[in-house]
Order: C-alpha cells, then structure tokens, then sequence
C-alpha cells in the first residue's frame, strides 16, 4: 500500500474515535467519580462490549500467534483460556466486591477496606506496573504492525495513537473510553471475522495440515497442534495471566460502571465468550506459519499469511489495528491515572491532575515502546505476573471474614518468598533470586512451578496467619 494512504486511513480512523470520544461527554459537566468510574451507567451489552475491546488490544495480532509458532495444542490452548478467565473471575468475584463497597473504583479500593492502608499501596504499585507495561507494548506492536503493513515509521503511530487516545481520555475520562469501546468493539468483531473467513475460505485443508504439521526448518519451533507434551506451559500461562489481569484496574472499572450486578455478570461472560475463541484461532494461525517453514520474525508470525494480500485487506487491517490498540490505549490510561490518584495518592489528586496526569505518562510510554526490545517487555511482563500471582491469593482471600491484613501482606510478601525457596530447594539460593525477576524455564517460557510456588505459597501463609493472629479490630 502507498505510504501516503496509509497515513491518511489511519489518520481518519483516529480523528473517528477522537471525535466519539468527546461527543461522549461534550454536554456533561463531569466529577471525580465519573471521571473514573462512570459508575451505574452501563447495561449489559455495553459493559461486554466495552470489557471485550478494553481486553481486545494489538497484542492479539502478535501475541497467540507467536505462542502457537513456538508452542503446541495446549499453549495455544492456555493462551486462549487466559486471556478469558479473568473475564469470568470478575462475572462471580465482581458482585461481591460491589456488594460489599458500593462507592468503589479500583479493586484496592476494597482492598484497603478489608486489609488497610499499606496493602491497597501494594496492590497499586503492581497494577500501575503492569498497566503501564501493557501500555507502552501496545504502543510498540502498533508501531511494529504499521510498519508491516504499510512501512509507516513506528514512532509515528506511537505518537499519533498516543496524542489522540490522551486528548479524548483526559477530556472525557472512563465515559469518553467506554463510548469508543462500543463502536471499535464492533468494527473489530466485523473485520476479524471478515478477514477469517477470507483466510479460512481458500485452502482450508492447507491450513489444517500445517496447522498440524511440525516445523520443517526451525528447532526452536514446536508450533503444532498435534503437539501434546506442553501442558505445563500451557497451565503456567493461565496461571501468570489470569493473576496479573486481576490487577488490570480498567475491569474493575468497569464492574463499578455496571448498572446492576446481573449486567456485570453477563456482560463479563459475553466478553469470555468472544474472547477465547478468537485468541485461539489467532494462536492457531500461529501454528500455521511454523508448519510452513522458519520466519525471521516470529513475533510477527500471524502476518506472514497476508504478506501477499491485496491493498483492500490492508486497507482493512490497519483500521482494525488502530481500533484494537485505542479500545486498550484508552482503558489502560483512565485505568492508570485511577490507581494513581485512588491507591497511590490516597485521594489527594483532584480532577485536573488526574487529566494533567493522563496526558503526561504518554512520553514516558513512547520513550519505552520505542527503546525497549521485545526480550525487556517480555521480562517486566514476567516479572509483574509474578508480583500479581504472589499477591492474587491474599487479595481474594479478602472475601473470607477470618482474613487478617497483616496475614494477607505477609502471605503476598511470602509468595515471593516461597519462589525463592523453591530456587533454593531445586538448585541455590541465587537461582531462587534469579526466578524473582526472570520466572522463566530453560526454553524461556513461563516456569509452573515458579508461579504454582507463588501462588501455594501466599495462600498459605494468608490462611495459616489468619487463624493463628485473628485481626483483633473485628
């Protein structure tokens, strides 16, 4: 496609949600709390739309199908089933959340009621971590996919997705993110399917024995879906995701934006059921590629089957990738800024810092997107998915009236703990150490008995601490 097109197509997209974005909230006079939390204002098909595209980024462009490259039927599998899983977490955990603090906005808002002060900061800390990490990726895969595409130069995307997404979130806040999450909900939902049936419709039976098929050039690459010895890892992403997506505060958002606990509880299982067999298709596409031969670029794996389409379908697929990186981008902004000025701050952030704060992460964002190689995000990634896996289990236990706060911040601090003594059980104390930061196995994917060790450990330690030092204020 010509350069100069290109540009204008995904101009135009953005200036679309641009425009939605402020048109969303250009005749209300908005307050802190609508600011954050638009809270009852959304029915059950508005917060599954909204769930499904806030959760839809880029990353599904790139992420199940370089996982179906290297993997097998389970990675694939696991990928698929995580990227669901919190979606249904929230559909039975959310109401009782809402139940129990009406008024709330991020999931450390209740995590403070039940377990003090210096858990929710904890619980802060994390989700702006991996929030903001999410955030500069998109920002990275939308610059790498348009540089596919149509070889734009990277930065350029960055930046304009950037400037627009800000413009519109700093102006209109949760109210101005969940009006777009509805449209690119859909165009996404359009073009995705349009586009697999366009791939699925030629040589289906190829793609099945290539799917199928084991990677004829690349040792690196299981990548088939008759692979069936890779459980573990497939287990482990379910695990690392679905913790770390429990700390994503754009669901929690959304659970407090619900009109009622019923909305939630179908709009959150509408988004799982979109969501899970769309990521395993991509994934499969993945395995795809790998049967057909090495790729320089596994990352981009699922883009080598339309290397050779036609100027309508890239046309097509750089709406669609504008459409997925905004209905993230935006999210993970007000997402961000809300933990900032609930957990972080304590409140003390008033409206116009909290815009002021939307607008200045975004430099910092493009400063990393645009630094950081795809190995440096992979890690942070790993890393703030362990902090979330060690912390998952206290935070949940809160739900149980025994729990302690001082039990459930050592049980978080104690599932790291536990990673360190399991390094130290199956080979020394520094491997132990080296699995805090890099929980990884020998072929460098996520290791299940890091996680589980996490996970096991914290629990624990939450429970056994609760029974044995009951919290004496209740």
């Amino acid at each position: 496609m010509e350069t100069n097109i290109a540009y204008l197509l995904m101009l135009s997209t953005l200036g679309f949600f641009g425009y939605v974005g402020f048109q969303a909230t250009k005749v209300k006079e908005l307050d802190s709390d609508e600011f954050l939390s638009a809270r009852g204002s959304q029915d059950r098909l508005r917060i599954g739309l909204s769930l499904f595209a806030s959760g839809m980024g880029i990353w599904v462009l790139f992420g199940p199908s370089e996982v179906g490259y290297y993997g097998g039927f389970w990675d694939v599998t696991g990928y698929a089933v995580s990227a669901a899983t919190p979606f249904l977490l929230l559909a039975y955990v959310g109401p009782m959340i809402r139940e129990r603090l009406p008024e709330g906005v991020t999931l450390a808002d209740y995590v403070r009621m039940r377990l003090g002060r210096p858990m929710q900061v904890y619980v802060g800390l994390i989700s702006v971590l991996y929030m903001f990490t999410f955030l500069f990726a998109e920002f990275t895969a939308i610059g790498k996919g348009m540089e596919i595409l149509a070889g734009l130069e990277p930065l350029i995307p960055m930046v304009a997705v950037a400037i627009v997404t800000a413009a519109y979130t700093a102006y209109g806040g949760l109210p101005a993110s969940l009006a777009t999450d509805r449209i690119q909900a859909l165009i996404v939902l359009f073009l995705v399917v349009a586009l697999l049936l366009f791939l699925f419709g030629g040589d289906i039976g190829g793609l099945l024995a290539d799917a199928k098929a084991y990677n004829p050039t690349d040792e690196l690459s299981i990548g088939s879906m008759s692979y069936m010895d890779s459980f573990e890892s497939g287990l482990a992403l379910v695990v690392a995701i679905t913790a770390a997506e429990m700390f994503s505060q754009g669901n929690w958002q959304r659970a407090w934006a619900s009109e009622s606990d019923e909305a939630l509880k179908h709009g959150a299982w509408f988004a799982a059921a979109l969501v899970l067999p769309l990521v395993f298709v991509m994934g499969v596409l993945g395995t795809v590629v790998a049967g057909q031969g090495a790729v320089d670029d596994p990352s981009a794996a699922f883009f080598y089957l339309i290397d050779e389409a036609g100027t309508l379908f890239i046309a097509a697929f750089i709406v669609l990738a504008v459409a997925l990186v905004c209905s993230s981008a935006d999210t993970l902004q007000n997402a961000i800024v809300a933990s900032l000025t609930r957990d972080l701050s304590d409140g003390r952030m008033d409206l116009r810092l909290a815009r002021i704060a939307t607008i200045a992460m975004m430099p910092i964002a493009i400063y990393y997107a645009s630094t950081m190689d795809a190995l440096s995000v992979f890690e942070i990634f790993l890393f703030a998915d362990l902090l979330a896996t060690a912390t998952v289990a206290p935070v949940l236990l809160s739900l149980w009236d025994k729990v302690s706060p001082a039990a459930a911040l050592f049980g978080a601090v104690s599932g790291l703990l536990s990673v360190i003594i399991y390094g130290a059980y199956t080979a020394d104390i520094s491997t132990g150490i080296g699995y805090i930061f890099s929980p990884t196995n020998d072929w460098g994917l996520a290791n299940l008995d890091v996680f589980l060790a996490a996970l096991i450990g914290s629990a624990l330690v939450t429970v056994v601490g609760s029974l044995a030092v009951p919290d004496g204020s209740r």
